[in-house]
């Protein structure tokens, strides 16, 4: 027969285990929104800086366009 100490044991070994791999769940779903927050966050300021670069090259072409009538007659 186990005696009663051996069983407390047994209960806290259980606990212990059962919390170490909660936590673990925990802190991979924690790591896994963290990852897409971030993979959000730069993909937000890809698409800004593209708009940037799409707003500067509008620019150039506005000030160095140089747009002449061609008369299709002559």
């Amino acid at each position: 027969m186990v005696d009663r100490i051996e069983s407390y044991k047994d209960v806290a070994q259980e606990m212990v285990e059962s919390t170490a791999k909660r936590v673990g769940t925990i802190a991979t779903i924690i790591t896994g929104a963290v990852a897409g927050v971030a993979k959000e966050i730069g993909e937000l300021v890809t698409d800004g800086f593209e708009l940037r670069d799409a707003v500067r090259q509008a620019r150039l072409d506005r000030e160095n366009s140089t747009a002449t009538i061609i008369d299709p007659d002559e």
